[in-house]
């Protein structure tokens, strides 16, 4: 069975890498790292490093056995591209991407200076989107770097969104995904900040995806903007 996924813009998850570490304001409250700690708690093998970077062979090739079609987030409890993961195994990771061509994979990071620099060593295939997260203006550079390397859909990942982001060049973007900091300790967001970067989207003409709003109970807060949800997503074939 896949590892189904409550993440509004993806379907499944899978880690063959576990563990992170901070580097930039964006990861002050890591969902991944609270995580990671109730899961060695409750003994899960995978977890028994807790936060720790900890690569996971064993859960290489587990998308070839779901035979279903479906988005999957990549490593959504860590970094495909932190310093401490060697190309080989990136490369391995993305062999298994290609191979299981009746997927669609999702691949996000904050380390877009790394992406840069393997990406013209790694085999694009379609089915690979590939993201960066930006949390404020200081890290506009994450899109840049992005739009360096080879894959056909790349996105960017505007959460938790802790700042305004002005003029944005979305050109060669096909996607964008807002969202407000969630749980304990969330920092707030604010709705011209959203309503900004909405624009932004509709004057490049891309896709906007508004995930929530946060807060410390984000069912509460929920993720309506302006009367309704925004849900946009790439028309892009697999």
């Amino acid at each position: 069975m896949a590892s189904k996924s409550t993440i509004e813009w993806t379907e499944s998850t899978w880690n063959p890498i576990t563990g992170c570490n901070k580097v930039s304001p964006g990861c002050k409250n890591c969902y991944a790292e609270r995580l990671s700690k109730r899961l060695k708690a409750m003994g899960q093998a995978n977890y028994k490093n807790g936060f720790k970077l900890t690569l996971q062979p064993q859960m290489l090739e587990l998308p070839l056995s779901w035979k279903k079609p479906q988005t999957i987030f990549v490593n959504s409890m860590s970094d495909l591209f932190h310093k401490d993961v060697s190309l080989e195994y990136v490369q391995e990771v993305f062999d298994v991407m290609k191979r299981a061509h009746w997927h669609r994979f999702q691949v996000l990071t904050k380390r877009a200076d790394r992406l840069a620099e393997l990406g013209s060593q790694l085999e694009w295939s379609p089915n690979i989107w590939m993201g960066v997260s930006v949390e404020n203006q200081k890290y506009v550079q994450r899109i840049d770097e992005l739009k360096q390397i080879g894959a056909k859909t790349k996105f960017l990942s505007l959460e938790p969104l802790l700042g305004a982001l002005k003029n944005l060049d979305l050109n060669g973007i096909d996607w964008v995904i807002v969202g407000g900091e969630s749980g304990y300790g969330a920092r707030p967001i604010k709705e011209e900040w959203v309503l900004e970067i909405r624009e932004q989207c509709q004057n490049f003409n891309v896709p906007f995806f508004f995930k929530q709003w946060g807060g410390v109970n984000k069912k509460k807060t929920g993720r309506i903007l302006e009367g309704r949800t925004w849900d946009e997503i790439p028309v892009t074939a697999i």
